[in-house]
């Protein structure tokens, strides 16, 4: 028989009640969230402390700004542990990926690369 003709086994992992699965939608949906509100956040940081000549010219609503993203992390956060629990990640793929939040642009990189992670890990 050749390579081509004798079946592949599948090595991924069950996902037993679909638990990774759930947690990883959640994770997904924190991790566009969070980084949507950080570019806001971003852009408004900008305007303030670069284009406005006082900041204290600001609008008052730019408060609210910070206030959600802080929110969205923190929910992000809870999602990023709650996989990294059910995936059985290590401590370090787990802090980086809870820091993503944190960066322009990297929560959306994160969440591709870890949802590739696991689904080639899982049989999800």
């Amino acid at each position: 028989m050749t390579a081509a003709a004798t079946p592949q086994t599948d090595n991924r992992r069950p996902d037993p009640g679909g638990k990774v699965a759930g947690a990883l939608k959640r994770y997904r949906v924190l991790a566009w969230i969070t980084g949507v509100w950080l570019l806001v956040l971003t852009v408004e940081m900008i305007y303030k402390y670069l284009i406005l000549a006082d900041s204290s010219d600001a609008p008052e609503w730019f408060t609210y700004i910070g206030q959600a993203h802080g929110v969205f992390y923190i929910l992000y956060l809870f999602m990023t542990l709650d996989l990294a629990i059910k995936a059985r990640w290590p401590a370090s793929r787990t802090l980086l990926t809870a820091l993503a939040g944190t960066i322009p642009f990297l929560s959306f990189w994160f969440e591709h690369k870890r949802t590739r992670d696991v689904h080639a890990e899982y049989a999800i």
